[in-house]
């Protein structure tokens, strides 16, 4: 508790100390002559509460992202959100290139497999999105990007437990035009990205089109035979067809798809396998010698109904209908060895129906707010095959273990919610909100042992049940605002988050009977204060979140061995509740345009993680244990220089550095994988030539940084490899605007 009065204490007091000094200098700036006014920073519209408000008057720890300045700091996919956001961990999972594994203040799930949800919610224009695969977006044709951190329950849709990523795209127009643009790059990077539309005479029929397609080499080989390994090769469309008949009623109709045929990228061996020690760890952080195919391929596509109707002048009714599919193909070579010591292909396919009912009130008075419906069933499953020792000596040994993974998860889950604000006084509001939700969980798992790799004769079943879990949830939020003037804005919130449980869809109801019980549902208990401030004009912005979150029944994917008959070790995937534990965290972001040319911006973020209670073998290991995917320290600084040409053209120079401290991405923590604190500096200048033409240079990683985002350790298969980020990377883009 001492870590955790200090952590808000600071919050307060920093947000004080900034404020105090800060408005008595504006008040004496305002009163003397200046000779030319700097310009303002660029105020942003979010609507993180489901109405539009400004940055900074929304009493939330948000941040945003104009569709500009997506652009000027090079953010490709959401990935690229890293070291931008506070408290943000987000990376591709795996070998893939476009499944998402996103932490937000601690809280996430780096499992990507069907049987379990994310703990962080992405929303692709108000829809979530219930699956990892194709979760990590490539950013085309998009109005802004919003990241709400800690429990979003009473605004969104299921288990945004630790936070919420919005995508919103641009709107329909209504006149004709779009843009072109076409990048070039190292290892091979060739990407085109478009968009058209526009809307007829009468503006009543409105649409939009916009496609991306993007390719690189990869950024190493597979030695043993001589490809590619994490090649990019994604495809991906949009299409919208808004129906406007009045300025009171809209329909619009949205499809979306994307195809990846990439490559898996390679993991690098960290230490010799003991089965194998003949093969020696590469020098290269991304080069495999993997006997299995390369294949990582998957599909995703879906569409929304959004109606919108301005019932009076204080109602407007929301309706949005959407459905979702995806299915991924994907080889896995754990070992990346020829020899076959884990080996395993996934196949995952799911679907998702979901139905909101949004009703917004605000009369112009003191009191507004958002109403909802919300409905979700989805349904996901999969085979998974693999092969552990099944090559010589230890094939013919008779010590090769062939096991299947397969069944179905469904999901059905029902909410109503509501969130009110009441501005009681001129300077004071109170917000309140609550969630209500039943989710039912229905598993059907079926885990076999093989005789061998055809995978056709069982011998042993591990695992075959059905099961049906509800879990029933009231998620409630209070929070207090205080305008303490007209540049800051102070607010103090507690809320709860939900993150609903269900089965193991590895379970082995032979080696761990618990394994194939219900999973706890896990729960987060957020108490968090904060300031929003604005000085010199709006010239500079200050935002400050201090948080204590405590955290209970955390659900973790751990490796669990156990002996074999025959006195082999065997393991599996165990998915499971560790216990609890508390989160402290402190987090500032600021801009400031000390004049018409410079922007200085930034972000830093600490958080102090600690368990109380995990429970191993019944033993509680607490103080052995770390949180995943949280690094105590981080943040980010971008300078910024731009200058008018004088035919109405600019010029803008920018470097950035983003910085953490060590990161353990995976439960073993094993401290070959976990990643020691480094920094990457990236740079970027911007010529926009003239109205329609604009010219990009880039650089990622420019000092070439050698880092990992993620890695496995199989002890009991003598497996420790890691996934490393992207090394340097520089690209020009042309632009055409029409």
């Amino acid at each position: 508790m001492k870590r955790t009065h200090l952590s808000l204490a600071i919050g307060v007091v920093f947000g004080m100390v900034c404020a105090a000094p800060l408005y008595a200098q504006q008040a004496a700036d305002t009163q003397a002559a200046r000779p030319a006014e700097a310009k303002k920073l660029e105020e942003i519209k979010v609507t993180a509460r489901k109405r539009e408000e400004t940055l900074q008057d929304v009493p939330i720890a948000v941040s945003a992202f104009t569709s500009a300045a997506l652009f000027k700091q090079n953010v490709q996919n959401i990935g690229d959100l890293q070291g931008k956001v506070p408290s943000l961990q987000v990376y591709a999972a795996r070998g893939s290139n476009t499944t998402l594994t996103a932490y937000i203040r601690g809280v996430g799930q780096a499992d990507p497999t069907w049987g379990f949800d994310p703990g962080v919610g992405i929303y692709l224009d108000d829809v979530y999105m219930a699956r990892p695969q194709g979760a990590l977006l490539d950013v085309f044709d998009v109005n802004r990007i919003e990241v709400l951190r800690g429990p979003q329950g009473t605004l969104y849709g299921k288990n945004t437990i630790g936070g919420a990523i919005k995508y919103v795209s641009n709107p329909l127009p209504t006149q004709f035009g779009g843009t072109v643009e076409a990048t070039v790059g190292t290892h091979g990077e060739k990407d085109i990205k478009a968009n058209v539309g526009g809307a007829t005479d009468d503006g009543v029929w409105r649409g939009r089109v916009a496609v991306s397609s993007a390719h690189n080499d990869g950024f190493g080989k597979n030695l043993l035979t001589d490809s590619r390994n994490g090649n990019k090769n994604t495809n991906a469309a949009r299409a919208t067809l808004g129906f406007f008949p009045s300025k009171t009623f809209n329909a619009q109709l949205s499809v979306d798809g994307l195809r990846d045929n990439s490559n898996p990228r390679g993991a690098k061996m960290l230490t010799v396998n003991k089965f194998y020690p003949t093969y020696q760890p590469l020098s290269s952080d991304f080069d495999t010698r993997g006997g299995m195919a390369q294949l990582n391929h998957t599909e995703i596509s879906g569409a929304a109904l959004t109606l919108n109707w301005i019932a009076s002048p204080s109602w407007t009714l929301k309706s949005i209908t959407a459905y979702r599919e995806s299915s991924t193909n994907t080889n896995i070579d754990f070992d990346t060895i020829p020899a076959k010591v884990a080996d395993v292909n996934a196949v995952y396919k799911d679907h998702q129906f979901s139905q909101e009912l949004q009703a917004n009130y605000d009369s112009g008075g003191a009191i507004h707010g958002v109403f909802g419906l919300y409905y979700f069933k989805g349904a996901a499953n999969g085979q998974i095959h693999n092969i552990f020792l099944g090559s010589p000596p230890y094939s013919t040994l008779h010590l090769a273990q062939y096991g299947s993974t397969g069944g179905r998860m469904g999901t059905k889950s029902i909410a109503g919610y509501g969130d009110l604000t009441w501005d009681f006084n001129p300077q004071w509001s109170l917000d309140v909100g609550l969630r209500l939700t039943e989710e039912t969980k229905t598993a059907l798992i079926q885990n076999y042992g093989f005789a061998d790799e055809s995978f056709t004769r069982p011998i042993v079943t591990t695992a075959n049940f059905r099961g049906s879990n509800t879990s029933r949830n009231a998620s409630p939020k209070v929070s207090l605002a205080w305008n303490a003037s007209e540049q800051v804005k102070l607010y103090a919130t507690y809320s709860e988050g939900f993150h609903s449980g269900g089965y193991n869809i590895r379970a082995n109801c032979v080696a761990i009977p618990s394994s194939c019980k219900p999973i706890k549902d896990e729960k987060v208990q957020s108490f968090e204060i904060g300031s929003k401030m604005s000085f010199f004009d709006g010239r500079l912005m200050m935002n400050t979140a201090a948080f204590h979150n405590i955290y209970s029944d955390i659900q973790l994917s751990v490796f669990t061995s156990y002996t074999l008959p025959n006195g082999s070790q065997g393991f599996f995937g165990d998915f499971t509740n560790a216990g609890k534990g508390h989160i402290d965290g402190l987090e500032e972001e600021f801009a400031w345009k000390p004049s018409e040319n410079w922007t200085f911006s930034g972000n830093v973020a600490y958080l102090h993680t600690k368990y109380t209670e995990f429970m191993s073998a019944g033993k509680n290991i607490a103080d052995t244990q770390k949180f995943t995917n949280a690094p105590k320290w981080s943040g980010g600084l971008a300078v910024e220089n731009s200058y008018p040409l004088a035919n109405g053209g600019s010029i803008s120079a920018r470097v950035n550095y983003t910085y953490q401290s060590t990161v353990f991405p995976e439960t073993t923590l094993s401290p070959l994988i976990a990643q020691h604190a480094y920094g990457l500096w990236n740079a970027g200048v911007i010529w926009q030539i003239n109205d329609p033409w604009t010219l990009s240079l880039q650089g990622t990683n420019l000092a070439n940084k050698s880092y990992r985002t993620t890695g496995y350790n199989i002890a009991a298969l003598g497996i420790v490899t890691g996934f490393y980020g992207a090394p340097r990377m520089v690209t020009l883009t042309a632009r055409y605007k029409f």
